[in-house]
């Protein structure tokens, strides 16, 4: 029996397995990088170790230190969680080598699902469905576009050896497939030190439904659930959820069915996801297997009452199964988000920084929220943005739906931007209410998820305006030593003053009392604009979760607000914004934005598209920036000439610096000469 385990990995996965280990009295062994010396999973395990500097490559990604720790520490078992090493046959042969317990498959096994065009072979061998495609050792760029022109466009690429999105792109026609190869290529090699590639006919507007599977060492195999994570962005899933809705109990089987054959193909032990493509006509194909726990498990476990990790543990130890494929119950329907530090109106960059402030939803029967971070906890360019993972459960997916609206909401985050809105935008949306889900949904519905986030500044200075009297009065009426019966009673006052900034943006908002005995119905002016002012009421009873509600002109809105001495940050839909406020202000000089492009976040120099002297137009790629293992075209904002280029491949940039010097085209310009 497993009495202390390592786990190779950080942040919310590592708490989440210390989680069950504790509750099943396995000592735990978290490691950790220079960044994450404070890390919250480093304070939650027994005993931490660490194993070097701050990029994953000198320190998560270094078997030989985690194999050092682990012996240092006489662990019994390494558990990987997902990402990292976690599909890594080198350390699951490193552990066997060293007498360690590796939670999860074989060797053998995660080779032969590693590679992508292995695993199909092994596939079309079991009889497991396959999408049409090339996946041979010739990735020549003649003979790419020689087979995916057999196969027909458009097509997928893949990294033979990729996951979470990497390595992939989606090619319409031959003249897209160079650049694509390339690209492709290139983020396969830093992601995963291989840029093999395979070519699949690109199924359009399918759903994503992959299958949980698990199988001992005794010979027994089961599937768990089913889960739809058709919504994605980037080929990275967004929300996920269990079961998948809309599928007829016969082709759930044939799916559960045939992911059990896939797993008894390379004789599987341990957990699993098989992941599938669904199409119309409710034909499913093989897409890959990933040989290990998701990110996505807390969907299955919520409907099956199961504990994963803990039969993780358990499997490991060489126990069976508990149970058999017809004792497998689900109740109920349950929805996950993964909650990301992003700017989604900046192309989706990645925001690091400090968590200053952080309130979350309250953890109870419907609603479990998995994370890593706490407030005071920094965002790191090093690794993945994601802070939790939100999840709720409802008897029916409508209440789980409900839930999650409510969650949302209450799950407020200050310091670094999130996604959190954009996140509520798409929950909300018919189609998202009616199932009516695949894997293109989010560029479907894009217009309208932006139009939910697209709320009138007025909006926002009237919600930052209310809360900041709402504090005054209130502070007012504390001091007091004897506050009236009617509460928020002000003086003779009644007019209020804001003068609120955000950005290079100042606004003035004038509250004017309709009744200057009572604080409940008021006239909202903004930048004394009168033939824009509109009538405010407002409930005073702000409830325990401390939601103001009020009605402008008749509708109803309800948010939540954060305030001190200098700044009112207002939150709603999972949306925010922070005012500063001042008595009096200047406005803000308006500088022209500088012509030369500056890169978006911290990251490294991975390609470099163009050279000085070189005249480009607007839109053409300059250079790649590679972050968190993700690649960032930079573009030209306008015609310019190359004047310079002030990095080099390998070079790291830091946030705002600017990448190349562009010189704007002129009329004089040599490039507009004609003759």
């Amino acid at each position: 029996m497993i009495k202390r385990v390592l786990i190779a990995n950080r942040g919310e996965i590592a708490c989440r397995i210390i989680k069950t280990a504790k509750r099943m009295a396995i000592e735990t062994v978290a490691v950790y990088s220079d960044a994450d010396k404070h890390s919250l999973h480093v304070k939650q395990a027994d005993y931490a170790e660490h194993i070097g500097p701050s990029p994953a490559s000198e320190s998560y990604l270094n078997i030989d230190a985690i194999i050092v720790a682990a012996k240092k520490w006489q662990a019994d078992a390494i558990h990987p969680g997902y990402g990292f090493l976690s599909e890594n046959a080198l350390l699951a042969q490193a552990c066997c080598d060293n007498d360690i317990v590796f939670i999860g498959p074989s060797s053998r096994a995660i080779e032969q699902m590693g590679s992508k065009s292995q695993a199909k072979t092994i596939m079309a061998n079991a009889k497991v469905p396959l999408v049409p495609g090339y996946h041979g050792a010739d990735n020549s760029v003649s003979h790419l576009l020689a087979e995916a022109e057999k196969i027909g466009y458009p097509v997928m690429l893949k990294a033979t050896q990729g996951g979470g999105g990497k390595g992939m792109r989606v090619v319409h026609n031959a003249s897209e497939m160079p650049l694509a190869i390339d690209g492709a290529q290139r983020e396969s090699l830093s992601s995963f030190g291989d840029d093999q590639l395979l070519i699949e006919k690109c199924i359009l507007k399918p759903r994503h439904v992959e299958i949980q599977v698990f199988a001992d060492a005794h010979g027994h195999c089961l599937y768990l659930s089913d889960r739809d994570c058709s919504i994605q962005r980037r080929h990275q899933k967004v929300v996920e959820e269990a079961p998948a809705p809309g599928l007829s109990e016969p082709l759930r089987q044939k799916m559960g069915q045939a992911a059990v054959l896939a797993a008894k193909a390379i004789n599987y032990v341990g957990a699993g996801t098989v992941e599938f493509l669904l199409d119309e006509d409710e034909q499913f194909y093989f897409m890959e297997m990933n040989t290990r726990l998701q990110v996505e498990h807390p969907v299955t476990e919520l409907i099956t009452n199961i504990d994963l990790v803990e039969w993780q543990f358990n499997i490991a130890s060489g126990n069976a199964l508990p149970i058999t494929q017809h004792q497998i119950t689900h109740y109920g329907h349950a929805i996950e988000l993964r909650v990301y530090a992003e700017d989604t109106n900046n192309n989706f960059m990645p925001s690091t920084g400090r968590i200053d402030y952080m309130m979350t939803p309250p953890s109870n029967h419907h609603i479990r929220l998995d994370s890593g971070i706490e407030q005071g906890n920094q965002i790191s360019e090093f690794y993945d943005p994601m802070i939790s993972k939100l999840i709720t459960w409802g008897e029916t997916r409508d209440i789980a739906l409900t839930q999650l609206k409510q969650a949302l909401k209450q799950y407020q985050i200050c310091g670094v931007t999130t996604n959190i809105g954009y996140l509520y935008s798409i929950i909300d949306q018919a189609a998202f209410a009616d199932s009516k889900l695949n894997t293109d949904f989010l560029v479907e519905h894009q217009d309208s998820i932006a139009q939910l986030q697209n709320i009138a500044p007025s909006i926002w200075l009237t919600f930052a305006a209310v809360a900041r009297r709402l504090h005054l009065v209130s502070a007012k009426s504390e001091a007091s030593p004897a506050p009236s019966s009617q509460g928020f009673r002000l003086s003779q006052n009644n007019q209020f003053r804001f003068n609120f900034t955000r950005g290079s943006e100042n606004s003035e908002v004038l509250l004017t009392d309709n009744n200057q005995y009572s604080f409940d119905s008021f006239k909202v002016t903004i930048d004394s604009d009168i033939s824009h002012a509109f009538v405010v009421d407002i409930d005073i009873n702000i409830d325990q979760s401390k939601q103001i509600t009020i009605e402008l002109n008749g509708v109803r809105y309800c948010y939540s607000a954060l305030i001190d001495q200098h700044d009112t940050t207002i939150f709603f839909l999972g949306q925010q914004r922070t005012f500063a406020h001042h008595a009096s202000y200047q406005p803000i000089d308006d500088t022209t934005e500088d012509l030369s492009p500056s890169a978006p976040l911290n990251g490294l120099i991975s390609a470099i598209l163009v050279n000085e002297g070189d005249s480009v137009e607007s839109g053409q790629p300059l250079l790649v920036l590679e972050a968190m293992k993700m690649e960032y075209t930079i573009f030209a904002p306008q015609p310019a000439m190359i004047e310079s280029i002030l990095y080099q491949i390998g070079d790291q940039v830091q946030h705002g610096a600017v990448l190349v010097q562009l010189l704007a085209e002129s009329k004089d310009s040599p490039m507009n000469t004609e003759g």
